[in-house]
């Protein structure tokens, strides 16, 4: 038995017997009895108010001395209290070290709440956000004035990062957002200044070389043409060099076309001069480029376009779209079907480009998009292809807030999607389209 209890049940024996024998004394011993339970309750409830009182200040006032239970019940909220004073020293020593690392690291760190307000912010978010410790409290959209950055906390969508420019100058800043919590965010800010200087470098140096190439390559190809029509006939080897030289002057050419596109749609602002876009009248006029490139071949190639229109740069998303056919006729056998198909609905808007031909194993297709990537390098520079036709899709799509989709199986065919959000698509009368067709 614990001594506090023993002492209690002592002391409630003590006041028993007193009662009885004071009750004796005049004749009435269970009136005594009753009398002592009712004083030792009084006393009880006494030690229990100067418990509470105690419990209401125990960060002050000293530790009283109650004796029984109660003192038992003092000495483990006192040693409770010790444990959590402790403990409390603990995370606040943790807290300050984790402070102090987050104030150290070079990135931009900063803690909102659900209504993207400030909890708190390290050192570097200053430097590179523009946020100071007094815009504690505010909201970050009020003090960070980019659309980008208000439309990226609303979506949700966390998976990309954000690109910031300008927001201090002259940094570029990454920003990266980790929900964690019931509803908090965790904003990553990392400087991205030199990349981009280094990748704007790249775009330039590839572009001025490119153009650089145009004249000398346009010069040759003159020059060849003279020999061609001036070589004797019945010179056949030196006819079949001759063409040989053309062969890859021309595909020379193509690339320094190629990475001139490729480096304007890397270098120019995107959404320059949208427009409505008559996706199926597009359609008809890639029905009729691809029957061209097809000649002989004699490919079949059908159209089904649906009656909507999409929000963006024509001349852009032509060139993109006409890449994704050229795929598709080059690496068809003769005969082979080619689809092209433009379908909208509330999810938004898709351009699908399906073919029957040799189709691509799967541990390629996370790399198509990449520049100068070959599935088979052989295969793709007999048949002219540069390596940059994804690339150029990629970079057009990402202008225009889209995506490219690729499911293949080899032997059966392929199919290339670009996938367009709601927002891009609107939907217009039927008639007004021009009828599906097949070559």
């Amino acid at each position: 038995m614990p001594p506090g209890l023993r002492q209690e049940l002592s002391r409630l024996v003590f006041w028993g017997l007193l009662g009885i024998a004071a009750g004796a004394a005049e004749g009435r011993p269970f009136a005594g009895f009753a009398a002592a339970l009712l004083f030792a309750a009084l006393l009880q409830i006494l030690r229990l108010s100067r418990l509470t009182r105690w419990l209401g200040r125990r960060t002050e006032a000293p530790i009283p001395e109650l004796g029984g239970l109660l003192d038992e019940a003092i000495r483990e909220v006192h040693a409770t209290d010790r444990a959590s004073e402790r403990h409390k020293e603990h995370i606040a020593g943790l807290f300050e070290r984790l402070q102090a690392a987050a104030s150290a690291m070079p990135d931009a760190m900063v803690v909102l709440s659900q209504r993207h307000v400030i909890e708190w912010a390290n050192a570097p978010a200053e430097r590179l956000l523009g946020l100071n410790p007094r815009d504690v409290g505010s909201r970050i959209v009020h003090l960070i004035r980019d659309p980008a950055l208000s439309a990226y906390l609303e979506a949700g969508d966390y998976r990309e990062p954000l690109v910031l420019k300008g927001s201090v100058e002259p940094h570029v800043v990454a920003v990266q957002i980790i929900p964690f919590g019931a509803s908090q965010r965790l904003i990553i800010g990392r400087d991205i200044t030199h990349f981009t200087k280094l990748e704007d470098m790249r775009s330039h140096f590839v572009a001025d070389v490119s153009h650089e190439l145009r004249t000398p390559l346009t010069v040759l190809r003159g020059f060849l043409e003279t020999f061609k029509d001036t070589i004797p006939g019945a010179d056949t080897e030196l006819a079949g060099h001759l063409a040989l030289m053309d062969d890859q002057v021309a595909r020379m050419g193509r690339l320094v076309d190629d990475l001139l596109a490729l480096s304007r749609l890397e270098t120019t602002p995107a959404h320059r001069h949208e427009e409505r876009v008559d996706v199926a009248r597009l359609c008809a006029n890639l029905q009729n480029v691809a029957g061209a490139l097809s000649g002989e071949r004699a490919h079949r190639i059908t159209v089904e376009a649906a009656p909507a229109l999409l929000i963006g740069n024509e001349e852009e998303l032509r060139s993109a779209f006409t890449n994704l056919v050229h795929n598709a006729i080059r690496h068809t056998p003769p005969g082979g079907a080619i689809r092209l198909l433009w379908r909208a609905d509330a999810q938004g808007g898709r351009f699908t480009v399906e073919d029957t031909g040799e189709g691509i194993p799967a541990h390629h297709l996370p790399f198509l998009t990449e520049r100068f990537y070959r599935v088979d390098s052989g295969r793709s520079r007999a048949s002219g292809g540069t390596g940059l036709g994804l690339s150029i899709v990629a970079q057009v799509l990402m202008r225009h807030n889209a995506r490219l989709t690729i499911d293949s199986v080899p032997g059966q065919g392929s199919r290339f999607t670009c996938v367009f959000p709601p927002s891009r698509v609107t939907v217009r009368a039927v008639s007004s389209l021009p009828p599906a067709g097949t070559v």
